[in-house]
C-alpha cells in the first residue's frame, strides 16, 4: 500500500511538472513574442481588458507596526523585520485585482496633499519594496494566471516618492545644456524606482514652452525642439533606453502628446491652435528623438487641436507614432482624460462611448481605469472589435516578459533602505543644480562674493524647503533638503548671516519689511532669494485629476503647478516692495529667483548688482546656489526660455518665423533675456569659423573657443541655422548643435558640429521631409542673440 501511495505521489509529481514545462508562457527560455502569444490565448476578455488598466495606487497597502500582523496567513504581507513593520495588501486592492483583473497600478509610492500620504503615513523606500512585493505576491499566486503586475511612478524630476533623491524641474534640467548629466541623473532615478519595486518612470514632459503663464512650465525643457529632443534623449538612454532586460531600466513615459504647453491663453488644458505643418516642424520632432532613443511609453495630452480631442487623435495615436515611427510600446491616457472627452470636451455622450473613442484612436492604456473598464461590454454588444484590445493587452504583456516580471516580480527591501539616495544621488542633484544656474547680471563683478563677509539673507524662498522642490515631490525629511540660508551659513559661518523672510510669495498680511531693512543694514552684502512656488499644501483643494484648484480664498504660496495658471508673471504679494526697500539701504544687493516659470525681471535687471535665477533647484538647491555665490562653482547655465519684458509680448520665443517682429509702441519686441543666455565668472573668445562640404549632404563647422579669463569655467557654444529661402516660412534661426565645455584658463578648444540631412531638411506645404537647394547661414553663439561668427554655405 506505501508503494503504490509513493508511486501515486511521483506520477502526481511528474504531472504537475509536465504541466508546468507544457504552458510556454512561464518558460523563459522561449522568445517574448512566443510566450506573449500563448498567454492571450488563455486569457479572458475580461482578463485582456484589465490589462489595460492602470488604478490610482496609494490605497493599494496597509502599513502595520504589529510584530504579529505579519504571521496572520489570509492577507499578502511584507515584513520589515529590523523594524517590526509589515506591509500588506488592501481590502480595496484585492477587491479591484479579483474583479477587474488590474494590469497596472499608479502612484502607489506618491505621498503628497493630494494622496493625503506624509512623512508619517507614507512608504519610506524600504516600506516600497515591502509593499510591491505585496502586490506582485498576491498577483502572481492568488490570480488565475499570475500575471504582475506594473507600477508606474512619476518621476519629472526624480521618483515622486519619500526619502528619494529630487533633482531640479525640467527647466533647471534643460538649463545644464549637458547631455552627459542627463544621462547620468536618468541612470539615478530609474535606479532608485526599480530597488523600490516601479517599472514605469513617468517622464521626461517635452510639451514646448509657448505662455509663460501655463502653470506647468517648470516640468518642461523648454521652448526649443532641438534641447528637448535631445536631452530628453540622453534623459532616456540614462533610463535604460528600452532595453528592459536590464536590471536598472524603466519604461519611460513621454509627456504630453501633443502641443499640450501651447494651450489658449496659457491655461492648462485648453485648446491648441496649431497647424499639422508646425507640428512636424516643431512639435513632434523632441518626442520621435526620444523614441528613437528607447521611450516605450507615450501619454496623450488634456488639450484638443482642431476640436479633437488628443486622446481621440487617431492621426496622432495611429498614424504617425505607430505607422510612420514604428512604435513598439503602448500609449497611456493622460489621468483621466478619457473621462474628459465625456465630461468636458464634450464630444461623447457616455463614458463608454469616450472609452471607445480612445480605444480606436490607439490610446492602449486608461490612467484611472473608470472607461477602458467599460470595454468588455462595448465588445459583447458588437461596439468594438475584440482584436483592438488583443492588441493593447499584447503590447503591454510585452513590456512585462521583456523587463522579466513572469520570471522575477520581486525586489531586496535592503537594497532600497541602503541604495535609494545615496551620497552618489546627492552629490548628483548637487551638481544638477550647480549646472542649472543661470546668472543674468553681474554688475561690476559683485559675484562671486568672498567668505569674510556678513550676509543679510532675505526673502520668502531664502529658507523654504519645499518652495525650492517644484511640483511632483514627495515631502521629504527636512535635513536632506539644503536651503540657501543653509548655504551662505556653511559658507561663512552662522555667526556672519542674519536671515528674515521679509513677506510671503503671495500672503500680503505677512510684512518683515522692516526687519529685514534693519538686518541689511547690519551686512556687507544682502542676498534676497524671491520668486514663486509650486508647494501644495492641505489647505489647496483639488481635481479627480490632481491638478490643484487655484481660488481666492486661500492664500498659499503655491502660484504655480499643475493647475496654477498666471494671468501676469510679475512678483506676487510684498516681494517688489521688499526689494524695492533693500535696494535703498544701499548695500550691494544679489537677486536670487527660485521660480517655475520665466517671471518678469525687469526691476532686478535695473536695480540689482547682480542676477541669477535657479528655477526650482531641487533638494541640493541651496548648497549650489552658495556654491555659485562665493565662487566654488563657476556658473555657466543657459535660458532654456526666453524671459518677457511684458505679458503683452507672449508668446515670447526666439525661434519665430519670418518676418522678424518690430517694437511695441511701449517696449522692445525682443525678450529682456533670449533662449541660450548665460553669464559666467570666465570670458570667452569666439575664431576660426571653417565650413567644409564632406559628403552628400553632410557638411562639418568647426571653430575655436578660447577662455580669455583666468578663471577655469564652462562654455555653451551653440550652432544656429537660417535656411535663407525656402518653399514655406522659415525661422529666423533654429538651435541644431550644443555642447557644454569646460575650459581651463588660458584653454583653447577646437569645437567641431556636424550638419547632416536632418539638420538641412524642411517640412513641406504637404508634410514631406526634404532639403531644398540654396544658401543657408551658419551662427556660432553663446546665445540666440549672441552671435560670435557667421557663415554661409550653399546646397546645390
Amino acid at each position: 500500500m506505501k508503494k503504490q501511495i509513493l508511486i501515486s505521489c511521483l506520477l502526481l509529481v511528474g504531472l504537475v511538472a509536465f504541466a508546468a514545462k507544457v504552458v510556454p508562457y512561464k518558460d523563459k527560455s522561449l522568445p517574448v513574442e512566443t510566450r506573449v502569444s500563448d498567454l492571450l490565448s488563455r486569457m479572458t476578455l475580461e482578463e485582456k481588458v484589465g490589462q489595460t488598466l492602470c488604478l490610482l495606487g496609494w490605497e493599494s497597502y496597509d502599513i502595520s507596526r504589529d510584530k504579529k500582523q505579519g504571521k496572520k496567513g489570509k492577507r499578502q504581507v511584507s515584513r520589515d523585520v529590523s523594524s517590526g513593520a509589515s506591509v500588506s495588501v488592501s481590502e480595496k486592492f484585492k477587491q479591484e485585482v479579483d474583479s477587474l483583473h488590474v494590469g497596472a497600478y499608479w502612484g502607489v509610492y506618491r505621498a503628497d496633499p493630494w494622496t493625503k500620504k506624509t512623512l508619517l503615513n507614507g512608504l519610506t523606500p524600504r516600506l516600497a519594496a515591502l509593499a510591491g512585493n505585496a502586490m506582485q505576491r498576491y498577483a502572481m499566486e492568488k490570480t488565475r494566471l499570475g500575471i504582475p503586475i506594473f507600477l508606474a511612478e512619476e518621476a519629472p524630476h526624480g521618483h515622486m516618492a519619500i526619502g528619494t533623491t529630487v533633482f531640479p524641474t525640467g527647466l533647471g534640467m534643460a538649463a545644464t545644456f549637458d547631455k552627459p548629466l542627463m544621462g547620468d541623473m536618468g541612470r539615478a532615478i530609474s535606479k532608485e524606482i526599480r530597488l523600490q519595486g516601479g517599472h514605469i518612470s513617468y517622464g521626461p514632459v517635452l510639451d514646448l514652452v509657448r505662455d509663460a503663464r501655463w502653470s506647468r512650465v517648470e516640468e518642461t525643457l523648454g521652448e526649443d525642439p532641438v534641447l528637448a529632443g535631445e536631452l530628453a534623449a540622453a534623459l532616456i538612454e540614462g533610463l535604460g533606453g528600452g532595453r528592459l532586460e536590464q536590471p536598472y531600466s524603466t519604461l519611460a513615459t513621454l509627456k504630453h502628446f501633443l502641443a499640450y504647453g501651447s494651450t489658449e491663453g496659457g491655461q492648462n488644458g485648453n485648446p491648441t491652435n496649431m497647424g499639422v505643418r508646425d507640428l512636424h516642424e516643431s512639435f513632434l520632432p523632441p518626442f520621435r528623438r526620444a523614441v528613437e532613443a528607447g521611450a516605450l511609453s507615450v501619454m496623450t495630452s488634456y488639450n484638443s487641436m482642431d476640436g479633437t480631442p488628443c486622446t481621440a487623435n487617431s492621426y496622432l495615436l495611429r498614424d504617425v507614432l505607430h505607422r510612420d515611427w514604428n512604435f513598439r510600446g503602448f500609449v497611456v491616457s493622460d489621468l483621466y482624460s478619457i473621462d474628459g472627452m465625456w465630461e468636458t470636451h464634450h464630444v461623447a455622450k457616455t463614458l463608454q462611448d469616450a472609452a471607445l473613442l480612445a480605444a480606436n484612436a490607439g490610446v492602449e492604456m486608461d490612467l484611472g481605469g473608470k472607461a477602458f473598464a467599460l470595454l468588455v461590454d462595448a465588445v459583447r454588444q458588437g461596439r468594438l472589435d475584440e482584436a483592438v484590445v488583443d492588441e493593447a493587452a499584447r503590447r503591454i504583456l510585452t513590456m512585462k516578459m521583456e523587463m522579466g516580471l513572469f520570471d522575477q516580480p520581486y525586489v531586496d527591501p535592503d537594497a532600497a533602505d541602503h541604495e535609494v539616495h545615496n551620497d552618489q544621488h546627492v552629490a548628483l542633484a548637487r551638481r544638477m543644480a550647480q549646472e542649472s544656474i543661470t546668472l543674468l547680471k553681474n554688475q561690476n563683478h559683485t559675484l562671486p562674493l568672498t567668505k569674510d563677509l556678513r550676509v543679510a539673507v532675505i526673502g520668502p524662498n531664502a529658507d523654504n524647503r519645499y518652495n525650492q522642490l517644484g511640483d511632483y515631490t514627495a515631502p521629504q525629511p527636512d535635513e536632506k533638503v539644503k536651503t540657501v540660508v543653509d548655504g551662505v551659513r556653511q559658507k561663512v559661518g552662522a555667526a556672519n548671516v542674519e536671515y528674515v523672510k521679509g513677506c510671503a510669495i503671495r500672503d500680503t498680511s505677512s510684512n518683515q519689511i522692516a526687519e529685514a531693512v534693519e538686518a541689511a543694514m547690519r551686512a556687507d552684502v544682502v542676498v534676497a532669494v524671491v520668486g514663486g512656488s509650486s508647494a501644495r499644501d492641505f489647505k489647496t483643494e483639488y481635481k479627480e485629476t490632481g491638478a490643484a484648484v487655484a481660488d481666492s480664498k486661500t492664500v498659499s504660496d503655491m502660484e504655480c503647478g499643475e493647475g496654477f495658471d498666471r494671468a501676469t508673471l510679475d512678483l506676487l504679494g510684498l516681494q517688489n516692495s521688499l526689494l524695492e526697500a533693500l535696494k535703498q539701504t544701499g548695500k550691494p544687493l544679489v537677486v536670487v529667483y527660485i521660480e517655475g516659470r520665466p517671471m518678469l525681471k525687469n526691476w532686478a535687471t535695473e536695480h540689482a548688482d547682480a542676477l541669477l535665477t535657479a528655477y526650482y533647484p531641487g533638494e541640493q538647491g541651496g548648497m549650489a546656489i552658495a556654491d555659485v555665490l562665493f565662487g566654488d562653482y563657476n556658473p555657466a547655465g543657459r535660458l532654456p526660455v526666453s524671459v518677457p519684458r511684458s505679458v503683452g509680448q507672449l508668446p515670447v520665443y526666439y525661434n519665430k518665423k519670418n518676418p522678424v517682429g518690430h517694437d511695441y509702441v511701449e517696449i522692445p519686441v525682443t525678450p529682456l533675456y533670449a533662449f541660450g543666455y548665460g553669464l559666467s565668472y570666465s570670458t570667452f573668445e569666439y575664431g576660426n569659423l571653417q565650413i567644409s562640404h564632406k559628403g552628400a549632404m553632410e557638411y562639418a563647422v568647426s571653430f575655436d573657443v578660447k577662455n580669455t579669463s583666468q578663471i577655469d569655467g564652462d562654455e555653451v557654444p551653440q550652432l544656429y541655422l537660417r535656411d535663407e529661402v525656402a518653399s514655406v516660412v522659415q525661422p529666423n534661426r533654429q538651435l541644431k548643435h550644443f555642447e557644454r565645455l569646460h575650459i581651463k584658463a588660458g584653454e583653447t578648444r577646437h569645437v567641431t558640429f556636424t550638419l547632416t540631412k536632418a539638420d538641412l531638411e524642411v517640412v513641406t506645404a504637404n508634410l514631406q521631409r526634404v532639403v531644398e537647394p540654396g544658401d543657408f547661414t551658419v551662427m556660432i553663439g553663446s546665445a540666440s542673440d549672441d552671435i560670435k561668427l557667421t557663415g554661409i554655405f550653399t546646397v546645390k
